[in-house]
Formats: structure tokens, sequence, C-alpha cells
């Protein structure tokens, strides 16, 4: 047998890969893109694989084991990349089981079981719980991609564990392969099946035997240094195998971060939940103060008591999220608690527990009744993984400073908890870091990402130091290193202050009962890694000068530092529609290249030139960017900011410069100026786009075969408006409406249906002198150089009423949030830039917050609206949905994300069927199923044409619905065909 050593450099990664894909172990990958990708989990860690293996089925993972067994090659197994503490990267064969092998194998809702694969994620199993009334009791915050085997490997709790238990107490059986190749079904075992299996003397006899001998030879030592409270997760739960515990492998292999063997299949207990639930938010002075509050309040047996302080909160720039942090209770920390029963009894219970908290110092309550409140409420902290990754911005030189995992997620008895958060923000103080703290404070476990400065080495050996004596302050307070996360790199190697030499001897017994080849994740909780080794930022490596077009202010200008605002959390992985837009075509794909982590993590290792060595020339780099729509979803909904829409621009822009772009470049980013030729004889350019000539034309131009090209009107906006006689007094005073390309030369009515609503509710409307163009099409194929010229240009047209006070009133979304924010970037420092921004409005915005006294038409009726994925992530619907609401209409916004097309990606060459998948998600279902009377609104062109070529409904924007409703007087500067009911032609005209 080859022993597996960890260092495996000598080894070549296309060899490696080749023998993998010769034996049949699923789909094999050995490229430096995959390998890049998987370079890193959501931990401080860095270490590049020599393969990626995605078995679909069982037999590939046996087969997978037999050649890495062979070739001395160590394993790592993966689910979403979630992990904080180093232990879902290794420098071998990584096996990522989320992709393919992620099957619900079975459900009993009798016996309130499920028996799944590990690549489940584990929203998928509690939606499938959920049609019988049942659910996995362990939830972390991050469950909309954290899988299964993940949980399993980490024992995974979450915000609920308080009252439904860890992973491991949910878990009934596993089915599991050892490095060696034995498959072994575990679960709890009786004295005389024990002594049953050991009889049989085969392998899986052997394997129970030692670890009978290993239990009886240490039964006061497991039950005295081991499980003495819930959250204690670090090292290996050896007493699970104690007799009073049944002997149960099953929970003895939780938490053993991929160490000991693979799980090929899981059978876990389902429960059901209670009937209602109530939240309670409490406000404190302090986060020490609602520490202090929490053993009182667990009398009242919570579902959930989580807290966070001001210093999380602070860090919240999203709007919607901010107005909901704004109006928590009084306080500089709140304590979240859950309570479920009847919902008869909630309010009296929800009382009992307020006075309660009051008693203890509580400085403010609110007892949530409104299911979106709460949503929003428990989102800030569902996100205080992704948000603690930033400092709070304003707060002198380290505003906005990089914050890390590390000391991540230490846990102490609860009624030790105010003593040891006191003593840890002391130790902070000495050695000058900060951190935002937040967790699960009802089981005493705490998280915190901390500003460690790991680019010196200086920086490096603060972070060294300060983990020991982190380490040997919860040790003192009865605690464990890691109350869920694991140990991994971050920790394995500080368990010894924390465990005697006898435990740590255990520990090293029970990984060779199970693993004596050392295949499975070596470095991890026995002979550990140094917690400052593979560091993913270090003093040693030195990235590449790469420029910039866009500044990148809040990364200092520096572009790897940008890119590794991607800490892994992993929310783009989430294939389900919450609100959120991030990330379409993962959620076709679910392929991880094709998330906005895999994008930044290419993109980092672009910078570092280690395993992508050609910078901006990167192929690699290029092809998974290929996919991404632009949407700038990422840019709110990522909880760190990344923005891979500006990035990728960024990249083509030096990619592409002075060489020969993709046609789609030349066709679809000088769109603005090709449409202003073709509006001179609109008639030609509509007959050949239908004639037998439109499929040469298409390829030519890099356009999909599959997509109509929309048609020119016959008369721009433009013409008309300056043909046209004024309406209304004015007295508002005017406003700038911008004329955007794809209103004014494919659907003018918009501008035309604008015009009149502006009009009615007293402004005068103008149009920017000349022919303006807010450079977006340029901007989005990586065409920066030009980009900044129409900006510019654009900016000192706009300037002289913008400096009066003129508001611009954008109709296209996408228009609007570019002058919003990529203007002001592109030109930076430019003040009529900012200016602009800050003048620009959606029309929704105008009227509701700038035109006291005006009162829209009543519209009765229904409504499905599609938010632009632009305005999703510049100015959010809640200005739409006021007027909406105001107009009597009952609106539906769809929870859609992006439409799809999303500009020039839907209609380039080889996005068609991505394209188009990410519309029947949900918006192109949800359009089909309308009632006939259900109006479509949607105010991007993009998302009206997609709409329009993949239904037989047409969408409508805001101000055509407006301005339809409204009286005779308002609407006599409307043509009569301008205003139809919604269709199919009226959309595409």
């Amino acid at each position: 047998m080859t022993s597996t050593a960890q260092d495996v450099g000598s080894l070549d990664a296309t060899a490696v890969a080749a023998a993998l894909d010769e034996a049949d172990c699923g789909t094999v990958a050995g490229d430096a893109g995959r390998r890049a990708q998987y370079s890193a989990d959501a931990s401080n860690y860095r270490r590049i694989p020599l393969a990626v293996v995605f078995p679909r089925e069982r037999q590939h993972v046996l087969n997978a084991l037999r050649v890495c067994r062979r070739l001395g090659v160590p394993i790592t197994a993966r689910g979403a990349g979630t992990s904080t503490s180093g232990q879902a990267v290794g420098p071998g064969v990584v096996l990522d089981f989320s992709r393919w092998f992620n099957r619900l194998i079975a459900l009993d809702p009798q016996a309130r079981t499920a028996t799944v694969e590990p690549g489940i994620v584990l929203d998928d199993l509690q939606s499938a719980a959920a049609e019988h009334g049942l659910l996995f009791g362990a939830d972390p915050s991050t469950h909309s991609r954290c899988t299964l085997g993940g949980m399993i490997g980490n024992n995974a709790c979450g915000s609920h564990s308080l009252a439904w238990g860890r992973t491991a107490d949910n878990i009934v059986e596993l089915e599991v392969v050892t490095y060696r190749g034995t498959v072994v079904r575990l679960g709890e075992m009786t004295r005389a099946e024990i002594d049953a299996a050991v009889a049989a003397g085969d392998d899986r006899g052997e394997l129970i035997a030692a670890l009978d001998r290993l239990a009886r030879r240490n039964l006061a030592t497991l039950r005295t240094q081991l499980g003495q409270f819930p959250r204690q997760v670090s090292g290996y739960a050896l007493e699970q195998l104690l007799p009073e515990r049944r002997f149960h492998l099953a929970r003895a292999l939780v938490g053993s971060e991929g160490t000991l063997a693979v799980v090929l299949s899981a059978t876990v207990r389902l429960l059901a939940p209670p009937p209602a639930r109530a939240l309670v938010v409490l406000g404190f002075p302090d986060a020490g103060a609602a520490a202090d509050a929490v053993p009182a309040l667990l009398r009242h047996e919570p579902l959930a008591l989580e807290g966070l302080d001001r210093a999380l909160t602070d860090i919240v720039t999203r709007p919607g999220t901010r107005a909901t942090i704004d109006t928590l209770p009084a306080g500089q920390a709140w304590l979240f608690a859950e309570l479920g029963g009847p919902a008869d009894a909630l309010p009296r219970q929800a009382e009992a527990l307020a006075a309660t908290a009051q008693r203890a110092g509580c400085t403010g309550h609110e007892i949530v009744t409104d299911p979106a409140r709460a949503r929003g409420l428990w989102r800030i902290r569902e996100d205080g993984a992704g948000l603690a990754t930033r400092l709070p911005p304003g707060t002198g030189a380290e505003g906005g400073a990089e914050a890390w995992p590390g000391w991540e997620d230490a846990a102490v008895p609860p009624d030790q908890l105010g003593s040891y958060l006191r003593r840890f923000t002391e130790l902070l103080h000495r050695y000058e870091l900060r951190g935002a703290v937040y967790g699960h404070f009802g089981e005493g476990c705490l998280h915190v990402r901390i500003n460690f400065d790991f680019s010196t080495e200086q920086g490096t050996a603060v972070f060294r130091a300060f983990l020991a004596d982190a380490a040997r302050l919860v040790a003192a307070h009865g605690g464990s290193l890691s109350g869920e996360h694991g140990d991994g790199q971050a920790r394995s190697a500080l368990l010894p202050l924390m465990y005697g030499p006898d435990v740590i001897a255990l520990f090293e017994e029970f990984k060779n009962v199970w693993d004596p080849d050392n295949g499975l994740n070596p470095g991890m909780i026995v002979r550990p890694l140094p917690v400052d080794g593979n560091l993913r930022v270090s003093p040693h490596r030195t990235p590449l000068p790469l420029a910039t077009v866009f500044p990148f202010h809040a990364d200092d200008g520096d572009f790897a530092k940008a890119t590794r605002r991607c800490v892994g959390v992993g929310k783009c992985r989430s294939a389900d529609h919450r609100g959120d837009v991030m990330c379409p075509s993962y959620r076709v794909t679910r392929d991880e290249k094709d998330s906005t982590r895999g994008r930044a993590r290419l993109l980092y290792e672009m910078t570092q030139g280690e395993v992508i060595t050609d910078g901006w020339r990167s192929t690699e780099v290029r092809d998974a960017l290929d996919l991404c729509l632009s949407c700038k979803g990422c840019s709110a909904d990522c909880p760190v900011g990344v923005d891979m829409a500006t990035y990728k621009s960024e990249f083509l822009h030096h990619h592409y410069k002075g060489r020969l772009r993709p046609a789609a470049h030349y066709t679809m980013g000088w769109l603005p100026l090709l449409a202003r030729l073709a509006a001179r004889v609109p008639g030609l350019v509509n007959a050949l786009a239908s004639s037998r000539l439109a499929p040469a034309v298409k390829r030519l131009g890099g356009i999909a075969a599959q997509r109509d090209l929309p048609r020119f009107a016959d008369q721009t906006f433009l013409t008309w408006f300056r043909r046209r006689t004024p309406q209304g007094d004015g007295r508002r005073g005017p406003v700038l409406l911008w004329v955007d390309s794809f209103n004014n030369h494919f659907g003018p009515e918009v501008l035309k249906a604008g015009v009149a609503v502006l009009e009615h509710a007293g402004f005068r409307v103008r149009v920017p002198d000349g022919t303006q163009c807010c450079g977006l099409t340029w901007i989005t194929t990586g065409q920066l150089g030009i980009a900044r010229r129409i900006a510019r240009r654009t900016v000192a047209a706009l300037a002289p009423d913008v400096r009066v006070g003129t508001p611009v009133v954008g109709l296209e979304p996408s228009c609007t949030a570019a002058l919003k924010s990529d203007l002001p970037e592109l030109l930076d420092g430019d003040e009529d830039a900012r200016a602009l921004a800050d003048a620009t409005l959606t029309l929704a915005e105008l009227l509701v917050h700038h035109t006291p006294g005006w009162q829209p038409p009543q519209v009765e009726g229904r409504s499905l609206s599609q938010t632009h994925c632009h305005q999703h992530a510049t100015s959010g619907f809640g200005a739409d949905a006021t007027l909406l609401a105001r107009m009597g209409i009952d609106n539906t916004a769809l929870d859609s994300g992006c439409c799809g097309l999303a500009g020039n990606f839907g209609f380039e060459r080889g996005h068609y069927d991505v394209s188009v998948a990410a519309g029947e998600q949900v918006l192109l279902p949800a359009v089909r199923s309308a009632a006939a009377d259900t109006r479509i609104l949607a105010d991007g062109f993009s998302c009206r044409t997609q709409i329009a070529q993949q239904t037989d409904r047409g969408g409508t924007h805001l101000a055509e619905l407006i301005a339809r409703a409204l009286p005779p007087a308002g609407a006599s500067a409307l043509p009569a065909p301008s205003l139809p009911p919604t269709d199919k032609e009226h959309t595409r005209d």
C-alpha cells in the first residue's frame, strides 16, 4: 500500500487527471481554470488541487478513490465550499459532490427520515420535507447552498440548534467508504451487534473491533473531556462511542471534516416544527450586556437566540436592509429570540420573554408580527459572514478595511458567554485588532471577522500570536475552539491548547483506525498544518502589477484586493429565487465556473500569476466570464459587494486591447451608433432583418440564430418630440428626460408615455441637446476607452441643467443605472459626473418623492412586475411599489431574478440556451400562467423583448400604464396608436 504524503509537488496534474478520466470517475477536470476555481473555500487558505472530479454516481466515487490510492494522491471531499476553516481545499484531488451527486434518495414521512446523497443542498431537502410538514433541524445561515455532506463534515448547527440540535443529533445512519475502499454502513449499535460484527472477521468487523477497543480503554476520558456542552465541536466526537450513546459510529464521524471516510449517503432524522413562531427583538447597551441576559432568556425555551452588535449593522449599506436596521429597538447590540408554539399562546410567551429581558438590562424591544419584516431581520443575521468581511465605513483609517475568519466560531457554555466576550474584546484591543461580533448567543457560540494583516510578516505574526492567546482564553472558560465550523487548518494546530496529550493521542489513534494511509484530507485535526501556512494573502507572494481603468476606490485602487472581496460564502450559488438576482447563469448551469465566486477566484488567481499565468490575456478567465450576464445583481446581493459586471468590463477592455474582438462587440457594443444610421432607412433595415438574408446578417454580427432582431420604429422618439407642441402648465419647472437608444429607436411609445405622465404631473419636459448616450453597450463589452469619451461628452452636455438643479429622469433602467453608477466611476473625480448621478431618478422616484400633491390616476386590476436587474442593483423597486399601490393596482413583484436577456448577452451567439433557461426559471412561466387581464409590467427593454419573444404576451412600461389611465387632457399629447392594449406586437414594435 502506498503511503500518502501531504507533499504532492512531484505529481503531474495532467497525468493525474488523465488517470482519473480513464477510470470512469465522472467528469474530471485538470485544467488551470478548474484548479484555480477550487483553490479556496470561505477561509483564509489557498491550495491548488491537482484535479477536480464531479462524480455522478456511487461507483464514480469508488473509482476515484482507487486511482488516488494507486497514485498516492490525497482526497478532499467538498460540498458547496463554504467552509471557513480551510478543510474544503487540498493539494490533491477535490471531489465536488454538489453538482451531480445530490439526489434525494428516499423520504419516509411516517418514520420521519430522509436518505440523501451528500451533495444535496439543505434547502432542497427542506423543500421536500416541507411537503409533509417536516424539516431538518440543523439550519446554518448558508442553508440556500450548503450541502448535507458539508454539514456532516463540520457538524453544522445553525440558529435553531438550540431547540433542534446539531447535524450530529439528526443523523440516523451513514454509508461511507474509507480511503482503502472499504464500504461501511454506520449507525448506532448494541453490544450484541458489535460482537456480531467483530465475529464476522471482514474489513467492517476489523474496523468496528478497533473502535470498540479504543472506546472501552478510554471510557473515563470520553465521559469527562468530550461532549461537555452542545457546541463542543473541536476534535473528533469520540463521546459518541460511549455505550450510553449506543456506540453511534455515524454520529462519531460527523464533524470529522472528511479525514476518516467519504460519505456516500446519509439517512437523517426529520422533525415537525411548531405550528407558529414569533420573533422578539431585544436591544441592549452592548454585546456583553446581551450575553449576560442569555441564561435568563433560555428559561423561556426559545427556538433560537441570536445576537449581533452595532459593528455588524453599521456595515450594511443596501437601502432596503438599512431601513430595516434603522428601525431596530434602541441599543448597541441586539438579541433575536424566536419562540414557537400555538399561535394563540405566542403573544403571551413573547411578552413574558420581553419582561425577563427588561429585568436583565434590555433597552428596548419589538415583538415582530409582520412576516416580511421578520424575514428582513433574519437576512441581516444570515448575511453576517459576508457583511463582517469589511469593517464599518467611516471609522478612521481602518474604515472599510478587510476582515478575515481565523477565530471564526469559538464557543463557551452560555453562562460563561458574558465573561468570555468581555475578555475577548480586551484581547482584541491589546492586539489593536477590530471585528464585528455576532452569532448563536443562546449556545455561547460567537462569530467574528478580524482585520488581520496577512500582507506583511508582522501582521502574520500578530495573527499567529492572537490565535494562540484566544485559544487559551476559550479553554479557560471551558469552551471549544470551534462551535460549528470545524477545526480545519485554522484551528487544528491549536487543539493541544484545549485538550491534554491523552485526548490528542486518542484523536490520532481514531484517525489511524480509519485512514492509516493519511489519504483523506491530511493536515486537518491531527498531524495539523500550521495556522499561518497556505494563506490566501501572503507576504511571500506579490500580485502582478495590473493597471485598471475603473478606479476601485473601495479597494484602494487594487484590482487584486477587489477580486478577493469574494471570501467564498457562496451566496451566489443559491438556486432559489428569494428576491435576489445573483447569479443567473449559475442557477442555470449549477457549475462553479459560472458563479460569481468561481469567476472571482479565477480573477484573483490571474492577479497572482501562478496557476493563471498570462494575466489579462487569460483564455481561462475569458471563458469563465463568457456566461456572466453583466446583470449587476452581485453588486447588490453579494454581502461583500463583489461587482462582477465591472470586473468583466475591466477584463474585456485589457483582454482585447489592440486585438480583433468578437463580432457581437461591434454590432451590439456599437448599437447606439448603428441604430442612428438605421433610423435613416428603418423600413429597409426591417425588411432586411426579416428577409432570407437575416440568418447571414446574424451570423456575421455574432448574433444568435434563434433570436428575432428587434424592429426599428418608423419614427424615432426624438424626431417626434422635436416636432410636437408641449402640453401642460409646467408649473413644477423643467425635467430632463433621458432619451435612451433602446426606446428611442425600438420603443418610442415608452418615451412618449413618459412625456405625457411628466407633463400631467406639472413638469416641463426637455430632452438633452444633440444625441447623447450613457455608453452602456460599450461598457458591457469592455470598450472602456470609447465609453469614457462618450461619458465625457454626455456629462458636459447635461452639466448646465444639472448644475441648476434640473432632475434627470430615465425610463430605461439599464441606462439610468449607468448614469447613476458607471459614469462617475469611469470619470473618476469629475464633479459634474457625480452631480449627474445624484440628479438621476427613475420615473417612480420622481413621482413619489419629488412631486408633492400629485395624484396618479386610479387603475383597477392586477399586475405582475419584473424588476430590471440593474434597477434592483441601484434603485430597487420600493418607489415603484408605492406608486402602484397609490394607483390601486394589486401588484405581484416577481421573485424572478434576471430575465435572462440582459442587453447584449441574450442576443450573442452561444448564449441563447442559457438566456432562455434563465427566463424559464420564474419569469416566463409566470407570464404564461397569468390571467388575460393581468398586466405584465417590465420597464426594461431587454425584459420586454424576452417576454415578447418567448411568450404570447407583451410587457408594459410603468409610464405606459399611467399614461393610458390619464384623463384625455393629459393624454392628448399621445397619438392613439401609441397607447394600445398590451399585446405581443406592441411590445415587439
